[in-house]
């Protein structure tokens, strides 16, 4: 494989497994059925989420707590933004589980950077986002 493939593969692959908030919004308008997880912490969903996101902690994800869980639904990850990795967290155990899954860039950060709304159920407690 020389080096034009390689950075071809790069891009396809980054565009396989991740999902800017424009995407995301296409699909949740209806592009695309898909299913927004919140990795983070009940107190910071509760703080401030994306509309219509389930809350599922990366720590909680296992086979139980995910049984309910259309498989054959595309589900997106995400937590608070570039500083935390519980999206990714997320993603990868939601992937071990056999789902099929993207990360959203920029998190909740970038997704209201970009002006979409959030639904905030309660502005105390969200100082600890659960990631590590």
């Amino acid at each position: 494989m020389d080096e034009r493939d390689a950075q071809m593969r790069h891009y396809a692959d980054k565009l396989a497994w991740e999902i800017d908030a424009w995407d995301l919004k296409l699909a949740l308008d209806g592009a695309e059925p898909v299913t927004v997880i919140d990795a983070r912490s009940p107190a910071a969903y509760a703080a401030g989420h994306i509309p219509g996101a389930l809350n599922l902690p990366h720590r909680l994800m296992d086979a139980a707590s995910t049984a309910g869980l259309d498989r054959a639904r595309l589900y997106v990850s995400y937590c608070d933004g570039i500083g935390c990795n519980a999206s990714t967290k997320g993603a990868l155990n939601l992937l071990r589980l056999g789902f099929r899954v993207k990360e959203l860039i920029g998190g909740l950060d970038w997704w209201r950077r970009d002006g979409y709304p959030v639904t905030v159920d309660s502005p105390a407690g969200a100082d600890d986002c659960g990631c590590g």
